[in-house]
């Protein structure tokens, strides 16, 4: 029998789903960035939390079922911080800004890592749950741009740009002054 490391079974159960989740997001972001990754087996996640491989099935049916748990986890935490920067400033500009730089620091904390990961090796779990997931944090940007896809979406190929730059080991301060060289004169130039 586990030993329960929290006060209450249900507070250990969510550590544990918790640990469960992280150890997958890991093998997830390590994959992406070697050609030859493969997706994380639940035996994989176990080896990294510690756990035998029968008690994650007590957590998740399936590598499946971890694979959309992951993806629940990451864009939700992503929108959320994009939300709460682009609300703690005034103006489209300024808001424009906050989308960028807080886009490049979660790439540069790994987390878009972990989305190539999933696109990678849980495509056709992201391909329906992840376009939905990532239409509500691209949302936030077409808002500040006045409706605009086009306006978002070209704001958005420097955005990949400069994370794939930071990916590739690039300085990601350096890269994020080069994205305000670039976009600084547009944000400036938007209305309120």
């Amino acid at each position: 029998m586990p030993r329960i490391t929290a006060d209450t079974l249900a507070e250990h159960r969510e550590l544990q789903r918790r640990a469960i989740l992280d150890a997958a997001r890991d093998l997830l972001a390590e994959a992406s960035r070697d050609p030859g990754g493969k997706a994380p087996s639940l035996a994989d996640v176990g080896r990294r939390t510690g756990l035998a491989r029968t008690s994650l099935y007590q957590y998740f049916a399936s590598r499946e079922e971890l694979m959309d748990a992951v993806i629940a986890d990451v864009f939700p935490q992503w929108q959320a911080r994009l939300h709460d920067a682009m609300n703690t400033v005034a103006g489209n500009g300024e808001k424009a800004r906050a989308y960028c730089r807080v886009s490049l620091e979660l790439v540069a904390e790994g987390e878009h890592a972990v989305v190539s990961g999933l696109s990678l090796h849980a495509r056709d779990r992201v391909t329906t749950a992840g376009k939905e997931l990532h239409d509500t944090v691209v949302r936030p940007m077409i808002e500040t741009l006045g409706g605009s896809h086009e306006l978002a979406e070209m704001v958005q190929s420097v955005v990949w740009t400069a994370s794939k730059q930071i990916e590739d080991g690039k300085d990601a301060p350096t890269v994020m002054r080069h994205v305000e060289s670039l976009l600084g004169p547009f944000f400036d130039s938007l209305r309120d």
